[in-house]
């Protein structure tokens, strides 16, 4: 991948910018098999010989489509590669949209969802979780935006734009009750099925605002050449976690693997790569 040029989906073809050479140039050291950790892998799995990790690529830089049109490549992508590495399983990237991997986790389509899913209490019913990344929620605008946003209060009476199945989603849509309680107009959510398209609503004027992870809306923000900005302080911060069946034993396997990630350094090397140290935590756990 050093040197490839990755498009960043959904800014538009217009103004659409290459990742950094150099971040594509950083390599992950390859991490050893960890015999302990190895051994907390369930059978099944190592007699399929590999784990489906299950994302949506529309989510630089946790998780983007290379130049090539198949390549996954981000921060989830070098947490699939490195994981595996520990298990001694590889973990195989597959692109689906965001509100289709718990439903096929459950139905064991998929192994693991490893797709910036923010923990929550209505997810934490449906999943079971292994902790390993923190983030917040962000606005973006256009540049030229007189807006001035702080808080899902900030959204009464706009129309904002937001992928399916999110916590963005939810908030925004959470918004519309909480304006009208306020009385004041209510928000217009736009839903779209990946972050792509929820982007591109902004830059062609169909939402005035763009609602995502923190560090998500600050990168879109940085590749858009100047035609977006954020808008107010990152809010809401909770954890990100690896998705499981309630009834998948990876989890424990997964949890001593984040672990060893941690304390051999390839845990901070991959932050840093793609340029998300905020979001590091140092006590992993199984939710």
């Amino acid at each position: 991948l050093s040197g490839a040029a990755l498009l960043v989906p959904g800014i538009g073809t217009a103004f659409a910018t290459p990742v950094a050479a150099h971040r594509l140039a950083t390599a992950i050291p390859t991490p050893p098999k960890d015999p302990a950790v190895a051994a907390l892998v369930p059978a099944s799995i190592r007699a399929k010989g590999s784990v489906s990790s299950a994302m949506d690529a529309t989510y630089p830089p946790d998780e983007l489509v290379a130049a090539n049109g198949t390549t996954i490549v981000g921060m989830d992508a070098d947490f699939s590669a490195a994981l595996g590495a520990v298990m001694g399983v590889k973990w195989v990237d597959v692109n689906v949209t965001f509100d289709a991997i718990i439903v096929g986790l459950q139905s064991a389509k998929y192994d693991v969802g490893n797709s910036s899913f923010t923990v929550t209490p209505k997810r934490e019913k449906q999943v079971n979780f292994v902790t390993y990344f923190k983030a917040g929620e962000g606005y973006y605008v256009e540049s030229s935006s007189s807006l001035k946003l702080n808080g899902l209060m900030s959204l009464c009476g706009r129309t904002v734009s937001v992928e399916v199945g999110t916590t963005e989603q939810a908030d925004a849509q959470s918004a519309v009750s909480m304006c009208k309680k306020a009385h004041k107009a209510p928000d217009t959510v736009l839903s779209f099925s990946n972050q792509s398209e929820a982007n591109l609503a902004v830059s062609s004027g169909r939402a005035q605002i763009g609602f995502a992870d923190s560090q998500v809306a600050g990168y879109i923000v940085s590749q858009s050449k100047g035609q977006f900005k954020l808008d107010g302080p990152a809010f809401g911060v909770a954890p990100y976690g690896f998705a499981f069946a309630k009834s998948s034993k990876l989890d424990t396997a997964t949890l001593a693997a984040v672990k060893v990630l941690m304390k051999d350094g390839i845990y901070a090397k991959i932050l840093d790569k793609w340029g998300v140290q905020a979001g590091a935590i140092t006590n992993p756990a199984i939710l």
